[in-house]
C-alpha cells in the first residue's frame, strides 16, 4: 500500500484568457476553494485576469493562501494581482518558473494555452530527468486536453515516449479526483547518472 503524500502547496498552471466557455472559469473557480478549503495553499503565475484570476480569487475569498510569481515586465504592463498573500516579482520567465516549483509540491494544468503547456511539459520533463519528484497531473475539464492526451500516447506507441514516463502525466475530470490520484501515486527514481539540483 502505497503512503499518502499530502500537499502544503501546489502550483497551478492555468490560461490568462478565460475560454469560450464559461464552464472554465467556474472549474477554475472551484479549483481555487477546494484547495483553500482543503488547507492547500495555491502557487500561481500572479496574474489577476483570465482563469489565473479566477483561481486567485476564489481561493482567497474561501481563506486560502495564494501566492504569485510573476516576471517585472508582465507586472509593468498591469496585469499583476496585488491582493494576494504574497506576490514575488522576478526578472525573468525563467526564474518565475524555478520560483513556482521551489514553492510547491505539485503541479496542476487546468486549461491554458501555449504558455500553460509549455509550464506543464517542462514541469513533467523535470520529473522525468530527476530533478524533482513532484506529481504533475491536468484537470480534464470538459474534455478540453483529450487531443493532448491521445498525442501523448500516439508519442508513446511511436517511441518517442518511454513506457515509464508516459504515465507520469496524470489526469482527472476535475481537482477532487486528481489529487486522490496525486496522494498515491508512485513516481519512480529517475537518474541522469548524476545528482542533479532538487526544486
Amino acid at each position: 500500500m502505497s503512503t499518502m503524500r499530502t500537499f502544503r502547496r501546489i502550483c497551478i498552471f492555468c490560461g490568462s484568457n478565460k475560454g469560450t466557455d464559461p464552464a472554465f472559469a467556474e472549474v477554475a473557480r472551484g479549483v481555487g476553494e477546494h484547495l483553500a478549503r482543503s488547507g492547500i495553499g495555491v502557487v500561481y503565475g500572479g496574474g489577476k485576469i483570465g482563469l489565473m484570476g479566477e483561481v486567485a480569487d476564489a481561493a482567497l475569498r474561501a481563506g486560502g493562501q495564494v501566492f504569485g510569481v510573476i516576471p517585472q515586465k508582465l507586472w509593468d504592463v498591469e496585469v499583476g494581482h496585488d491582493g494576494l498573500t504574497e506576490l514575488f516579482v522576478v526578472d525573468s520567465m525563467h526564474a518565475r518558473k524555478m520560483m513556482m516549483a521551489q514553492l510547491s509540491d505539485a503541479f496542476v494544468a487546468l486549461p491554458g494555452g501555449f504558455g500553460t503547456l509549455e509550464e506543464l511539459f517542462e514541469a513533467t520533463t523535470w520529473l522525468q530527468l530527476g530533478y524533482h519528484r513532484k506529481p504533475v497531473g491536468l484537470v480534464n475539464a470538459g474534455g478540453y486536453y483529450d487531443h493532448l492526451l491521445a498525442f501523448l500516447d500516439h508519442g508513446a506507441a511511436a517511441g518517442f515516449v518511454r513506457p515509464t514516463h508516459r504515465p507520469l502525466m496524470l489526469s482527472a475530470p476535475d481537482i477532487v479526483a486528481l489529487l486522490e490520484m496525486m496522494a498515491y501515486v508512485e513516481i519512480p527514481h529517475f537518474s541522469l547518472g548524476h545528482a542533479p539540483p532538487r526544486l
